[in-house]
Parts: structure tokens; C-alpha cells; sequence
């Protein structure tokens, strides 16, 4: 058994960089990863760099002139082919990073023995275990599988991490679910030259934001062809041969105005299941270590992330919560405060935290929705922009999509906002930079920003409501 002060279970953004500062002490580290495919975890691998590098391509290979799908289909493979060269480079580069520090990377499957003692059992069979004085725990997150007849038994099926690795370009393809994977996939495969289908069981899209602005979403994806029914539930999937080709084939049922159900039949060369993801805790063996769940499956931690055993804590996404890189980031910053600096960091004082969906136009969000405003009983103020009103937007010409704002009447406290236009990703970071430093609306609305920008319809926006 070897020893050392800190194991990591987790290569992902938060334990990646927990090992680095704690070599950087000079204390023994491993790092555990289940998968050299995942070095540098989620982010780099399966989720945001893969599906930015892919979004970018698919924009750019849609001003061009109009091809067959043959075309489109090649050009998707290039796409697939440099977004595995970005995610290679990005994962051997945060390797070196790590054993050049000396830390060790053990690639295996780690479980629980003892509170303090973890096993690693690796790909040819064989384990090893480890002991250590304090333990990370940064595994993420799994997608959801639902259970659906047949689904384990098609060729065609795929998670978010998956589809991203196929080399094929799917002529039509169905996703079940419409949350913000499913908008971006839906977004990127369109662009590329898919047939993309949406089939979400809720009968309200995009419940989680306005109604307007859940429009304008839609409106955007329906202009690319996406289309979308609510109300669905798939209740059996099977394969079938068409020309040579392995299709397959969804049963559906659909909710119908009275209340009345109709069998429907969809048919995919590629299903995406986006019905959620779960914190990945399953093959831990947490009992052994003493550590306790939540209600929801998650690792359940205080204000500072320790678990039920305080040299235990836990980062990203296997805690519950935001699902986002930059949260497990900010879980590295309270473990950092908590070691090393004052311990004042905590979950509960990190402020307005955004979030960006990478679809064409973006979709960004920070702070309360209009209903959620309402809904507190706050009295407020609401701006609406259409983004065509934007001058960066004609010249870019994507003017599809809207910008809002929602302020207390009183005194002009910025309670949300939300933006589906071009560059919203980048926007919502100014925004979410004014509520952290307690600005009001009139902060925004008197900016100087640079002209001609997208940023420079704050002022308009903020304008209508300070």
C-alpha cells in the first residue's frame, strides 16, 4: 500500500487543480482517473470544448454555398477530426501538467475501503490500494438512461458524450429531451445538415425561462428546420433495415388537445438521450468511508464542501447543484480559502452565478426570470431589446433573438437578466460583473462601451428601466 497526504479521485476542473496547488506544497498526491479518455475531465473531453470546437465549425461551414448532404457529411468528419485534436492536445497538456509537478496519475477504477484507504483497481485486473490523510472527490456526473423499451438493444443510441465521437453525420436525428444539451445539439446538427427532431415529455418548452424568451429559443431553432413536439413520451424503441441501413424506429405517444394520447412513429439514424444527468457516485463504495448522500443521490456537503467525514471533500458535479466547469472551479477556491487562506469562502456567498447555452444565437442567463421575480412577490421593472435593434447585430446579420432585463422599481437593483442574441455568452459576464459589485441598472445604462459591440445594448436595455 502507498501513502500519500491527498488523493484525488477525479481528474475534472476542481480536482485537477486541488493536486496542482497541493503539490505545489510539496505534499504527496495522487490522482485517480478511470479513464485516460478523461484527463482533464468533462469539460475538456465529452462536454464544453468538444461541442464549442463543433459549434464553431458547424457556423462556419454554414455561410458557405449550398451543398448536397454527401458534401455536408464530409465536411461534418473534418469538424469531428479537429475537435479530437483539440481535445487530445487539451487532455495530454493537463497530464503533463500534473505529473510534472509529480504528482501521481493512477488510471483505474476507484473505490472506497476504509475512510482513509481507497482501492484502485485497474483495466488489466489487477489493484492497488492507497491510503491518504485528506480525500477529493471530483467523479461529475452521468447521463441519465431512461427506461424505455429496447433502448439497450439498438445500434443507434447515444449520450451527449457519444454522438460527439461519431464520425457520421446522422441524415435525421432525434432527441429525447429539451433541456440546454439538447439545444445545443439540436442547434450544432442542424447547422451541420441533420434532420434534428425534439420530442420533450413536458408540455411547456424551456419551463425554466420565460415564456418569451423560451419563444425566441424556439423561434431560432425553428428556422433551422429543428422541429420540436412537447407533450411525448417514447415508450419503445426498435431497429430496423432500411437498404442496408440500420434505422431506428421510436413509438411515441403524444398528448393531444382534450387530453386524448396518439401513437406516433419516429424514425432516426441517431437518438440522443438528454434526459439529465446524476452525480456519478455508484462504483465509490461511499459506505465504506463513512461519506452520506443526499435525498437526490448527491454527496452531501457543508458551506465549505466537506462531506459526513471532514477530511473528505467533494467538488463539481457529484455534489449536486449547478452543473457547470466554472462551479467546480469556484469549489477549488473555497477548498483554497479554507486551507490556506481566511475560510470566509463558501457556497452560500458566491453571488449571481450566469450560465450560457452555446446554440446559434447563444442563450445566457444570470438572476432571477421575470416569473421568478413575480413570483417573490418583488415589485419590478421589465425591459425587452429584439436583438435586430442592435447595430453589431445587422452587421454580423444575426439578428434573431432578444435581450431583458428584469430591476426593482424601487431602487434599480439588478434582479436578472437574459439575453438570446449574438455574443450573449460573452455579454452576460459584464452583467453578471455589475450585480456582483452591487451596481444598479443605471451603472449599465451609463457604461462607455466600445462601438460597434454587442455589449453596447446594455445601455439601451437598461435605458428603458433606470
Amino acid at each position: 500500500m502507498r501513502n500519500f497526504d491527498d488523493i484525488i479521485i477525479g481528474f475534472g476542473k476542481g480536482g485537477k487543480t486541488i493536486a496542482a496547488a497541493l503539490a505545489d506544497k510539496g505534499r504527496r498526491v495522487a490522482m485517480i482517473e478511470k479513464s485516460d479518455r478523461m484527463y482533464g475531465g468533462t469539460c475538456i473531453n465529452i462536454a464544453c470544448i468538444p461541442t464549442k470546437t463543433l459549434a464553431h465549425e458547424a457556423k462556419l461551414l454554414s455561410g458557405r454555398e449550398e451543398r448536397d448532404f454527401a458534401q455536408k457529411a464530409a465536411d461534418y468528419a473534418c469538424a469531428v477530426a479537429r475537435k479530437d485534436e483539440v481535445t487530445g492536445f487539451l487532455r495530454q497538456k493537463n497530464l503533463e501538467m500534473l505529473t510534472g509537478k509529480g504528482v501521481a496519475v493512477l488510471t483505474g477504477q476507484a473505490s472506497f475501503v476504509s475512510p482513509h484507504e481507497v482501492e484502485v483497481r485497474f483495466a488489466d485486473g489487477h489493484a492497488e490500494r492507497l491510503a491518504g490523510e485528506n480525500i477529493y472527490i471530483n467523479t461529475g456526473a452521468y447521463s441519465v438512461i431512461p427506461p424505455i423499451e429496447g433502448l439497450a438493444e439498438s445500434a443507434n443510441i447515444h449520450t451527449s458524450a457519444s454522438l460527439l465521437d461519431l464520425k457520421r453525420l446522422p441524415r435525421e436525428l432525434v432527441i429525447l429531451g429539451a433541456g440546454y444539451i439538447a439545444l445545443e445539439m439540436a442547434s450544432m446538427y442542424a447547422e451541420f445538415g441533420s434532420r434534428v427532431t425534439m420530442l420533450e415529455y413536458g408540455r411547456r418548452f424551456l419551463p425554466r425561462e420565460d415564456e418569451d424568451v423560451a419563444q425566441s429559443v424556439r423561434a431560432a431553432l425553428e428556422a433551422r428546420g429543428v422541429r420540436i413536439y412537447l407533450g411525448v413520451s417514447a415508450q419503445a424503441v426498435r431497429d430496423v433495415n432500411e437498404d442496408g441501413t440500420t434505422r431506428t424506429e421510436l413509438r411515441c405517444l403524444m398528448s393531444m388537445p382534450g387530453g386524448a394520447e396518439e401513437e406516433r412513429i419516429f424514425r432516426a439514424d441517431a437518438v440522443l438521450l438528454a434526459t439529465g444527468r446524476r452525480p456519478l457516485t455508484r462504483e465509490l463504495n461511499l459506505e465504506a468511508a463513512g461519506v452520506r448522500l443526499d435525498e437526490q443521490g448527491a454527496i452531501a456537503v457543508d458551506g465549505q464542501l466537506c462531506t459526513s467525514q471532514p477530511h473528505i471533500r467533494a467538488l463539481g458535479d457529484v455534489k449536486g447543484g449547478l452543473q457547470f466547469t466554472y462551479i467546480s472551479l469556484d469549489d477549488f477556491r473555497i477548498v483554497r480559502d479554507a486551507l490556506w487562506g481566511e475560510g470566509k469562502r463558501d457556497i452560500a456567498n458566491r453571488g449571481p452565478v450566469a450560465y450560457a447555452v452555446f446554440m446559434d444565437p447563444p442563450l445566457a442567463r444570470v438572476g432571477l426570470s421575470e416569473e421568478e421575480a413575480r413570483a417573490l412577490g418583488r415589485k419590478i421593472k421589465v425591459a425587452r431589446l429584439p436583438a435586430a435593434a442592435i447595430p453589431r447585430a445587422r452587421l454580423l446579420g444575426e439578428t434573431s433573438g432578444m435581450l431583458k432585463a428584469v430591476t426593482d422599481a424601487a431602487n434599480g437593483e439588478i434582479l436578472g437578466c437574459a439575453l438570446h442574441c449574438a455574443d450573449a455568452g460573452e455579454m452576460i459576464n459584464t452583467v453578471t460583473a455589475a450585480m456582483r459589485a452591487g451596481r444598479d441598472a443605471a451603472f449599465l445604462r451609463d457604461m462607455i462601451y466600445t462601438h460597434p459591440s454587442m455589449t453596447e445594448a446594455l445601455n439601451e436595455l437598461f435605458g428603458q428601466i433606470s
